[in-house]
């Protein structure tokens, strides 16, 4: 269930939002980034996701959010949990009047084949593959991507992904 801007609004500045953010991984060892257009984090390249919404599963979640953001549906089977994450901005979709409190469940997707639907220019202005040494010096990445691929997590990620 989608919320009017006001009741979203009072949302985000009384709870955490609860999200998934999808860690693809392409043959290459590489992750898919999107320079992202909307606040918050807009202008930084950052791993495609998105909101879970009341009364939706985890399952349905991701289904939902590997269609819209990668253009493909993908199974949570298909996938390995990396975990959840705090993510803290000064800023929130609408505007710089109150901050937004994320807990980002991370999943790992490890692709075998291309991604050929990408959606441009609805939460993301273009994607990039990225190596992980590069996006990890990269000032446009945001931190809490470079989170994902810290030395540790990226092991873990690694192993058994689907």
């Amino acid at each position: 269930m989608f919320l009017d801007k006001r009741t979203f609004s009072t949302v985000i500045q009384s709870t955490p939002l609860v999200s998934i953010d999808l860690v693809v991984i392409n043959n290459e060892g590489q992750a898919l980034l999107g320079q992202r257009l909307n606040r918050p984090a807009k202008g930084n390249w950052f791993v495609p996701g998105g909101r879970i919404l009341k009364n939706e599963s985890l399952a349905q979640a991701f289904k939902r959010l590997t269609l819209e953001e990668l253009g493909t549906e993908y199974s949570i089977d298909q996938a390995k949990l990396q975990g959840p994450y705090d993510h803290f901005y000064n800023d929130n979709v609408f505007d710089e009047a109150f901050s937004t409190h994320y807990v980002a469940i991370a999943f790992v997707l490890k692709l075998e084949h291309s991604l050929d639907n990408l959606p441009v220019n609805i939460q993301h202005n273009g994607y990039k593959w990225f190596a992980i040494n590069e996006l990890l010096q990269d000032a446009a990445v945001h931190t809490n991507t470079k989170a994902y691929f810290a030395p540790k997590k990226l092991q873990t990620a690694s192993s058994g992904c689907a």
